[in-house]
């Protein structure tokens, strides 16, 4: 197959709430969905940056330029039989991990299409649903967070994920605990703590009985992660650290975590996340699946992910339509009772996209031709 024409479009989508984590709050989707032809097939894919430097480096601006003066040119036009040509042509970029996990699963559908199997079974899962839990931003008070709390499980989410940041820890889960004793609960710090300034504070969590603590401490820290695991009980999982199979590998190797969240937007495409997988299931390190606030577009290349063996906890693979305005997939997706979202089974894909929706939600669009 060849590409020999990729849509750039650059949408924004509301939220149905704020979401505030210890880096930002976040009132609206801000994202690059990618529409890439071949002469016998067109499939969509989605960047999964955010509108502001704090999470990660990249964004709309950043994806459009490396896409447009970049990657492309050094892909459209040949010959790629697999994702493996994909980064013999693109891997010697340095970095743009998003950029390139819009391209490259965009080749994943494409040469489903072409094996007439799902991505899925491309990858070799052998699930057909996964558990997923809902999370909840940091709030204007413990009360409005508790009627959150209430409002999700009433919607039949079984595991409840929370953001924490230095003054919403410690008292906060004090409180969720009293009221949901059994609640199967982890909490997100994203970065926002320090070893061993924060001691105190993070050795205090393990009394919360949580499933893990998900990055409590700096992107590029592995050293003082493992100095920190060493001293609690609770899983550590990380997540901004673990960019790719050698981080991954390194984290094994240091023990700086029991579990790894693997956000494949995040880590280069399906390609890098599939052996993340690989090589967290060496170190007997558990993984997920997560997600930057995406649309059920994204979500379906994650639940591929997902389906994975090694994918032994409740992902972030969440129904958009629960902190989504609107999505741009058709059927959207849906959450089973038994808390699981289903794997797309079929060729491509897996799901259809609303392009009217698109143009709804399209805040500019470069279209991209092969010469």
């Amino acid at each position: 197959m060849i590409i020999d024409r990729v849509d750039i479009i650059h949408v924004q989508i509301p939220l149905r709430l704020p979401y505030q984590t210890s880096y930002q709050k976040n009132t609206c989707l801000d994202k690059i969905v990618l529409k890439v032809f071949t002469k016998d097939a067109a499939v969509f894919s989605e960047c999964v940056c955010k509108d502001i430097p704090f999470s990660t480096y990249e964004t709309p601006g950043t994806v459009r330029t490396i896409l447009k003066n970049v990657i492309l040119p050094a892909v459209m036009g040949k010959a790629l039989h697999s994702p493996a040509d994909f980064w013999n042509l693109a891997g010697r970029f340095k970095g743009h991990n998003m950029a390139k996990a819009g391209l490259e699963n965009a080749v994943w559908a494409l040469n489903s299409l072409k094996e007439n199997v799902s991505i899925a079974g491309l990858l070799g899962g052998t699930r057909s649903r996964i558990p997923v839990g809902h999370g909840i931003g940091i709030q204007d008070s413990v009360e409005k967070l508790l009627d959150l709390i209430a409002q999700y499980l009433a919607y039949g989410f079984n595991r409840i994920k929370l953001k924490i940041s230095h003054g919403w820890d410690v008292q906060v889960l004090e409180k969720v605990r009293n009221a949901y004793p059994d609640l199967l609960l982890m909490v997100d710090a994203n970065t926002d703590y320090a070893w061993p300034d924060d001691r105190d504070i993070l050795i205090a969590l393990d009394r919360f009985n949580l499933t893990m603590i998900e990055q409590p401490l700096t992107w590029e820290d592995l050293y003082y992660h493992a100095r920190l695991q060493a001293a609690i009980n609770t899983p550590i999982c990380l997540d901004e650290s673990i960019t790719s199979p050698y981080t991954a590998d390194m984290a094994g190797l240091m023990n700086a975590c029991r579990i790894i969240n693997i956000k494949q937007g995040r880590c280069g495409g399906l390609s890098p996340s599939l052996a993340i997988h690989d090589t967290a299931k060496k170190y007997n390190i558990g993984c997920w699946v997560g997600q930057m606030i995406e649309t059920g577009l994204a979500l379906t290349y994650g639940l591929a992910m997902a389906s994975l063996d090694n994918c032994t906890y409740h992902n972030d693979l969440i129904p958009p339509r629960y902190y989504l305005s609107d999505d741009i997939i058709v059927p959207q997706m849906s959450l089973n009772p038994d808390s699981t979202v289903d794997v797309p089974d079929t060729p491509g894909m897996g799901v259809a996209v609303d392009e009217k929706k698109i143009e709804k939600f399209t805040v500019a669009r470069d279209i991209i031709k092969s010469s």
